[in-house]
């Protein structure tokens, strides 16, 4: 990333007349991170918009959001409601301060690159809950211990998450997810090939069959298991 970094924070220092705080140089970084904004559509239709609808305040049509009735509303009231808000929004963050991106924060020194390289690298760059890959969606490095739980800085206490997957884990568990997306790699190819094998459409197909342990008692025999009778020899 400082490939992206380093051009980003120099193009706003020149734009800035060669000096901008280091707030204005995360805002302009933050332009270019997909991952972030990512984050923030997941909790838009996973939290807010779905609390939104189930009280009937807005309604979705794929991806875009409408206030319910809002034709209905005066531009007084409009100008109104902002304000109020606005206030519920201010007084809320008098009330709490920091504490409430507590959970966004960090009071510990980030994971180094190489450390990081060293996670994603054993997890096969791949999210090791839902097994997405890297070139899909921002990995992050979790701690399966979460350190207000007492967990250490280490290697051995990391595991390589998606954003959406590190999202819902939180910091309340210790669940371990290392090697859990190997459950769903393919390790079955059966190939049925003329009608006595039991094709029915005379081109190359192939079909993708889902196998679990113990999803059957007697495993041996492959895809013949989906024929009664025939798996087992």
């Amino acid at each position: 990333m400082s490939h992206i970094y380093q051009p980003v924070m120099i193009k706003k220092l020149l734009e800035s007349g060669g000096q901008a705080t280091d707030i204005d140089i995360a805002n302009s970084l933050l332009k270019y991170d997909p991952s972030q904004i990512e984050y923030y559509q997941s909790i838009t239709n996973n939290m807010v918009g779905k609390v939104l609808r189930n009280h009937n305040i807005v309604e979705k049509q794929k991806k875009l959001y409408k206030l319910v009735d809002f034709n209905s509303i005066t531009e007084p009231q409009i100008k109104e409601l902002i304000k109020l808000c606005e206030s519920k929004v201010d007084a809320y963050i008098q009330k709490r301060g920091d504490a409430i991106w507590s959970h966004r924060t960090s009071n510990r020194a980030p994971v180094s690159g190489s450390i990081r390289y060293q996670v994603l690298k054993r997890a096969s760059f791949r999210c090791e809950l839902c097994g997405i890959s890297a070139e899909e969606k921002a990995l992050e490095v979790d701690h399966i211990t979460p350190k207000n739980l007492g967990g250490e800085d280490s290697i051995n206490n990391y595991q390589a998450l998606c954003y959406s997957c590190n999202a819902s884990k939180k910091d309340k568990n210790n669940t371990d997810f290392r090697g859990q997306h190997d459950k769903f790699k393919c390790r079955n190819i059966g190939i049925n090939s003329g009608s006595d094998a039991g094709q029915t459409i005379f081109h190359t197909h192939i079909h993708l069959i889902p196998r679990r342990k113990n999803d059957v008692s007697q495993p041996i025999g492959g895809v013949r298991n989906i024929i009664p009778g025939k798996g087992a020899y």
